[in-house]
């Protein structure tokens, strides 16, 4: 394109005046030209949606399914690769406590389209990072960070749902396609700026103010929205696997609490790809309704107890007044807690409560 400005910027003026004329003469043909792109470029675009059948909504699908496997295959080596020396082996009570978590979600939600055509397998990482995730084949990689901020088995279940949720919903596939889309138009725009930009500097800026807005406006904001719906999906398997949903929001806001505690800086939910951990708990409280009453129609034990929400409110509030007692500052309290959770891991054993459903 730079080349093409040179071009113009080097004719004499009289074949510039020549050439805008031209433009002027075929002006209708022009407008013919970029319509017929427009209507092809929405023909394609409506002729890659897919329907979700799961959520019944539409996304936009540009990868063959045989082609994002591959991919799937090559990013698996190179996440093995990076974690060669890092993994539990399948002895371990963390990966067994992993894996029957897992094993028992799937089984409890065999009945969703796709989920028992993919072959999943199981990966604890040891590492302090707290994170999770699933690739598209069905890969599943948690980390002992995570094993050890969750306070309890439902908790982990819910976590384990969302992330198989990621997979199932083909969430993987359908962010690329919306990169891909992005790109190709991006790369139109791009095109415009370099070609009649006067000089290199304003092109640059144009190509910087351009990748940006689409990061800000298209490219985390659809991720933020993939992850609620992760979210939602997630929290449905869990409850078809007699989970105690209700652990769900108390998970993130201990996030939410320990993050206060570690001094982290709060940054606006739309600077991230993901929902604040605040925004995460009240989307869920408002879904666990609905989610007790899946777990109802499957014929899943009454939960018994206290609700885990209102412990950790108490125990929240517990905690607020033996620091006032004591005065102690949130940094002396912080060099105590060797995990973000709230209670002492040591008196929580992770063991597997969720009892089994008595009917389909």
């Amino acid at each position: 394109m730079r080349g093409i400005r040179k071009w113009w910027q080097a004719l004499p003026p009289n074949k510039k005046e020549l050439f805008k004329e031209s433009l002027r003469k075929n002006k209708w043909k022009l407008f013919l030209c970029f319509s017929s792109f427009g209507l092809l470029f929405v023909v394609f675009y409506f002729t890659h949606l897919e329907v979700s059948p799961i959520t019944g909504r539409n996304k936009l699908l540009l990868l063959g399914k045989e082609h994002f496997k591959l991919l799937s295959e090559l990013e698996y080596e190179a996440w093995m690769e990076e974690f060669k020396n890092d993994m539990l082996t399948e002895k371990d009570a963390r990966y067994l406590m992993v894996k029957k978590v897992v094993y028992h979600l799937i089984e409890c939600n065999k009945d969703i389209p796709g989920i028992s055509e993919i072959n999943w397998t199981i990966h604890v990482v040891d590492s302090p990072d707290i994170n999770a995730f699933v690739l598209p084949n069905g890969q599943v990689f948690i980390f002992t960070g995570l094993l050890n901020s969750v306070t309890d088995i439902h908790q982990l279940s819910f976590l384990l749902g969302h992330e198989i949720a990621h997979a199932v919903l083909g969430h993987a596939a359908e962010k690329a396609s919306l990169v891909h889309l992005l790109d190709f138009l991006g790369m139109i725009f791009l095109t415009m700026i370099w070609a009649v930009c006067p000089r290199d500097s304003f092109a640059l800026l144009g190509q910087w103010i351009q990748s940006k807005l689409q990061e800000y406006m298209f490219d985390r904001p659809y991720s933020r929205t993939l992850e609620a719906e992760a979210d939602k999906i997630g929290l449905q398997l869990a409850a078809k696997a007699c989970v105690d949903v209700r652990a769900s929001s108390v998970f993130w806001q201990q996030m939410e609490f320990a993050d206060s505690l570690q001094g982290h800086p709060k940054l606006p939910e739309w600077l991230s790809t993901h929902p604040s951990h605040g925004n995460r708990a009240e989307h869920l409280d408002r879904l666990i309704p609905q989610a007790l009453k899946i777990r109802e129609r499957c014929n899943c034990p009454p939960l018994s107890g206290p609700d885990p929400r209102l412990l950790f409110k108490l125990s929240m509030k517990h905690f607020l007044e033996e620091s006032e007692k004591e005065d102690l500052n949130i940094t002396a309290k912080k060099q105590k807690m060797d995990t973000p959770t709230i209670q002492n891991q040591k008196q929580i054993p992770l063991t597997y409560i969720v009892e089994k459903r008595t009917g389909s």
